[in-house]
């Protein structure tokens, strides 16, 4: 999948893209028509960098009913020739579960749109999952005959067919048809659970990796292997090195930290960091500075993880370094650093806008440290992060930094936030957001009644309305 194009965050078609509750708030208050084509061009292109993490479709479905927008673009989407060419996923997953929140909101448009999906789509796997937490039993048994021909009545298909019952996420729809009153529907399906369930205990027979008695040297080794198989192995392989190395072997893994080829190398020094040994800080530095691009993400990866005080100091020196190691520093120093750091890890946040935008994986960590260390002449910067990132996490993470940070938080950036996609953002603004603003109120009565809100967010929510649905 294409990374996607974002629109400028000052649109409407940004705005939806990101994720942000002003997106909600001007297509509302936008033409229809332009309303409804900017929210079909996200449904349909998934505008997320993380397609697998950050959530739209609750917050696409949600104005999608808003808006009374019909479902015609997005079943010409479903149903076009790409679907056969293209059987990516990604390319309908969101589409699909847009369908399920509106099915569950009552639309049964939708509900009828996922059926047909589930029957004859390539991604009838995601559409079938949406169908197990919303349909009724009449309407999954009736889907039985259609999803069972997809695997050819042979050993090939009959062995595809246990590995997607076997993988499937949710079991509801298999676990009814295993009892359909239709014997070459059930006996099918119980044949292929029981398959599924003897492959599983085979894997489990015969794990792969190393074993009881393995030395020193052959736990390298099998790092190495890794790395030539392009599977990096390095973390298990320092696990395993916990398990089998004594006093003994020491020096020759500190030999191995120094200089060993990269597998050895970056076990090693995962390990040494892991235990805190009075070299590990050194050997790191020495790795970044000769080592391979995997040995010096190893090494930076090790030094984050770090919790000694010896650390932290080390990272005081290394924090205005121009490289990795630098930017690692200024991680570590807005995870476990101290007031006194204020100053750094502000010059790290504004470093990686300045140098790698808002969308800087860097900003993730660093964004946090402002708000932990409550730096409040980040606001500004973090401002920026706010409204320009494409990453709906990042912003959320934004979102709590300002909260401790920006005193104008409570009637500014919480109240749109009461809209936006996440909903760990949405909690944040359900603490925070004054309720002077008559939108606020009406919103918070809103997610409380919204049975499709999250919990915590309920919660919350809670918290800021009294017994007669009051805001205090």
């Amino acid at each position: 999948m294409f990374d996607p194009v974002i629109a400028p965050s000052g649109t409407l078609l940004g705005l939806l893209q990101r994720g942000r509750g002003d997106g909600t708030l001007h297509a509302l208050t936008a033409p229809r028509p332009e309303a409804l084509a900017a929210l079909n061009h996200c449904v349909l292109r998934d505008p997320r960098h993380d397609w697998q993490v950050e959530n739209r479709s609750l917050y696409y479905a949600r104005l999608f009913l808003d808006l009374n927008g019909e479902l015609d673009e997005v079943e010409a989407h479903l149903f076009c020739a790409e679907d056969v060419l293209d059987g990516d996923e990604s390319r309908t997953g969101l589409a699909l579960a847009v369908l399920g929140h509106l099915a569950s909101y009552g639309r049964r448009d939708a509900l009828e749109l996922l059926r047909r999906y589930a029957a004859h789509g390539s991604n009838w796997a995601w559409a079938l999952d949406e169908l197990a937490l919303r349909d009724d039993d009449a309407g999954l048994r009736a889907l039985a005959a259609p999803v069972l021909a997809r695997f050819p009545a042979d050993p090939e298909g009959d062995a595809e067919l246990a590995a997607t019952v076997r993988d499937a996420f949710e079991p509801r729809p298999w676990r009814l048809w295993a009892e359909d009153p239709r014997e070459s529907v059930a006996a099918r399906v119980r044949a292929a659970h029981e398959t599924g369930c003897f492959d599983r205990w085979q894997r489990q027979m015969r794990p792969s990796g190393p074993r009881p008695g393995w030395s020193v040297q052959a736990v390298f080794e099998w790092a190495q292997q890794g790395i030539e198989r392009g599977a990096a192995l390095h973390v298990p392989a320092a696990r395993c090195l916990t398990a089998v190395a004594g006093p003994e072997d020491r020096a020759e893994i500190v030999r191995a930290a120094r200089d060993g080829i990269d597998g050895a190398r970056c076990t090693a020094l995962r390990y040494l960091a892991d235990g805190n040994d009075p070299e590990a800080l050194d050997l790191i530095e020495g790795a970044v500075a000769t080592g391979s691009t995997l040995v010096v993400d190893a090494a930076v990866d090790a030094f984050e993880r770090m919790r000694s005080a010896a650390a932290v100091d080390r990272a005081r020196g290394w924090a205005r370094r121009p490289d990795a190691l630098g930017a690692a520093a200024g991680r570590v120093l807005a995870c476990r650093g101290g007031v006194q750091d204020r100053d750094l890890v502000l010059a790290a946040v504004r470093e990686a806008v300045r140098g790698e935008g808002p969308d800087a994986p860097t900003l993730w960590t660093l964004v946090d440290g402002t708000g932990r260390l409550g730096i409040a002449c980040a606001a500004p910067v973090l401002r920026h992060v706010y409204r320009e990132t494409a990453s709906s996490h990042l912003r959320g993470r934004a979102a709590r930094a300002l909260a401790a940070t920006d005193p104008s938080f409570a009637t500014g950036f919480a109240v749109e936030c009461l809209w936006d996609c996440e909903e760990t953002t949405r909690e944040i603004a359900a603490r925070h957001a004054e309720t002077g603003d008559a939108r606020v109120v009406e919103r918070l009565r809103r997610l409380a009644a919204d049975p499709a809100e999250e919990a915590e967010v309920q919660t919350a929510v809670r918290s800021r309305i009294g017994p007669e649905e009051t805001a205090v």
